[in-house]
């Protein structure tokens, strides 16, 4: 209909404690990945604000510093380059940081040794399986050693095996530097898993949703 206003998330103000690893759920459309664009500085809020670390980034500001040092992204798709290697798709995000080109390599195949592909790091991702190809992108995600990861359905494209490999890797990257993580996802296995889990339906909360203190470094008010 011409000139209808679409409201992804509607009067939503929500907080994350650092360190904390929240699941989001709700029905496709239900505004789960406009939020997770809203917190990542993908998108901007029409009002209100995000503030991350106690930066509001929805303000503006140095989201080029705030992409490259703070804030990390898995994807359902893993949208790794199929021409390059897995190391060097692991080495873009370092590339862009201003990292020479031996400090990049060593950091790649330690990344790609940490998610259990240190023996694929020359190979290129159209050879990779497709639980390996989401496992680079863990790799990528955290090349930049992000306080804040942000999944968007990670294990939607894979079996049920190759998701608690990914799962696990998930888990234990965000135990091992103490991140904040919040994952979008239909799993259940997921949302076990989870310190907390949220629910979203027509862009609002819903009951299963806890609230929690206003002192965390992730604030949503939009």
């Amino acid at each position: 209909m011409h000139g209808e206003t679409i409201v992804a998330l509607d009067g939503l103000s929500l907080t994350i404690e650092p360190g904390e690893f929240v699941a989001l759920s709700g029905p496709s459309g239900s505004g789960k990945t406009s939020l997770l664009s809203l917190i990542g500085g993908l998108d901007a809020p029409s009002s209100g604000h995000v503030e991350v670390d106690g930066a509001r980034i929805s303000d503006g500001g140095d989201l080029a510093g705030f992409h490259g040092g703070v804030v990390g992204f898995v994807f359902q798709h893993h949208y790794l380059l199929s021409h390059l290697s897995a190391g060097a798709n692991v080495e873009l995000p370092l590339i862009a940081a201003g990292l020479g080109r031996q400090e990049r390599r060593r950091r790649a195949r330690d990344l790609l040794g940490e998610v259990g592909l240190g023996d694929r790091v020359e190979a290129l991702a159209s050879q990779l399986s497709g639980g390996e190809r989401q496992r680079v992108a863990v790799a990528r995600a955290l090349a930049n050693d992000p306080t804040l990861l942000l999944a968007d359905e990670p294990t939607g494209s894979l079996d049920s095996e190759t998701a608690g490999r990914v799962l696990e890797l998930i888990e234990e990257a965000r135990r091992r530097r103490g991140m904040t993580l919040l994952v979008v996802t239909y799993d259940a296995v997921i949302a076990e898993h989870a310190d907390r889990v949220l629910h979203l339906l027509d862009g609002r909360l819903v009951d299963g949703a806890r609230p929690a203190p206003l002192r965390a470094r992730e604030q949503l008010d939009a």
